[in-house]
């Protein structure tokens, strides 16, 4: 039996849904505003939260009455009813993405309800034992770049691990310092976004500095062109792919075969399709890992549970998120975070 089949005829009880809004100052100079949707049955509460970038789409949320999910379903069959219902009612959301990430928020919440109910962890329904959660630190180096975050953190945790966003700007000595430090382990070359403020450009110079100055770290979201095709299908082992990873056939469809998958779940949309992703990349070999949305609330407790479930060893963008707060000071949390024996739902 499959993970997903594992979880498509667990029963949830729904009652009422609420939301609750999350708000904050990020270390990468924005406000992230998320929401949370909450499924209450049988005295007990699932949570999920949409991860939506865009502050209008929550204002938008917050103007109308929540989804009438009220009524007792399987996980599978819930899925079904919302093929058929618009988490936006009736607008259109700022980004396409943005349906993906409010129909994870709702499954997921369903998924946390149903196993309260239950009284089972994930780790439980799915025969999986939680480990410690092995995390990198997702950080910007400033503007100009410069690697006084990296050294500061290292100076209060030097067993911190990294994952780090190059740009064109960066300068040589910069690339020496940050090697030297042995803590690097993800490059995130965001090379597939378009259209926001994060973009950059497939620079053939960068990508040759990338993967020389780094020749173990695995390298995220390179783009292909003709100046950096030859240069990057070499090094297809550690290629790792994020932001056009949203299901199997967008794993497919890549110019390479990857060695890596960043799993966001809330880019999957469905339980169904994060579940067979999983399962296709233990099939294919492709080591996967976890990935953050500056989750406010609930969302960053699951993505280190899936973390703890599936690849607790790998270098996980799921650190706490006082790493993401500005207003953070020591002492941090230590990598690995540990499990709870004790935790129910959603969890780990």
């Amino acid at each position: 039996m499959s993970a997903y089949e594992r979880i498509a005829d667990l029963t949830v009880t729904i009652e009422s849904v609420a939301r609750r809004r999350y708000t904050a100052n990020t270390t990468s100079g924005f406000e992230r505003t998320t929401t949370e949707f909450r499924l209450a049955g049988d005295g007990l509460m699932g949570r999920g939260e949409d991860v939506t970038y865009d502050t209008a789409d929550h204002d938008a949320l917050a103007a109308v009455d929540p989804i009438d999910l009220e009524g007792e379903w399987t996980i599978a069959e819930l899925s079904a009813v919302l093929d058929e219902r618009d988490l936006f009612h009736g607008e259109e959301p700022s980004r396409p993405a943005a349906r993906n990430y409010r129909r994870w928020a709702v499954e997921s919440a369903a998924l946390d309800l149903g196993l309260k109910q239950a009284d089972e962890s994930l780790g439980e329904r799915l025969g999986i034992d939680p480990e410690p959660v092995r995390f990198a630190v997702s950080t910007r180096l400033g503007d100009p770049p410069a690697a006084e975050r990296v050294t500061g953190l290292l100076n209060v945790d030097p067993n911190l691990e990294f994952k780090l966003d190059p740009t064109p700007d960066w300068p040589d000595d910069l690339f020496v310092t940050l090697r030297e430090t042995g803590a690097v382990r993800v490059l995130d070359l965001k090379g597939w976004y378009e259209g926001t403020e994060v973009d950059v450009e497939a620079d053939p110079e960068l990508y040759r500095d990338v993967l020389a100055a780094f020749p173990h770290a695995v390298v995220e979201d390179a783009a292909f062109t003709s100046e950096t095709t030859p240069l990057l299908e070499p090094q297809a082992e550690r290629l790792a792919f994020d932001y056009p990873i949203d299901g199997v056939e967008s794993l497919r469809s890549l110019p390479v075969e990857p060695g890596w998958c960043n799993i966001k779940p809330s880019r999957f949309g469905t339980v169904e399709s994060l579940f067979e992703t999983l399962a296709y990349c233990e099939r294919e070999g492709i080591t996967c890992y976890g990935g953050g949305q500056f989750e406010l609330a609930c969302g960053r407790d699951q993505i280190q549970t899936l973390a703890a479930l599936f690849y607790p060893d790998a270098p996980n963008d799921v650190a706490p998120g006082v790493f993401n707060d500005p207003e953070a000071e020591p002492p941090y949390p230590k990598s690995p975070l540990k499990p709870d024996a004790e935790a129910v739902g959603f969890a780990y």
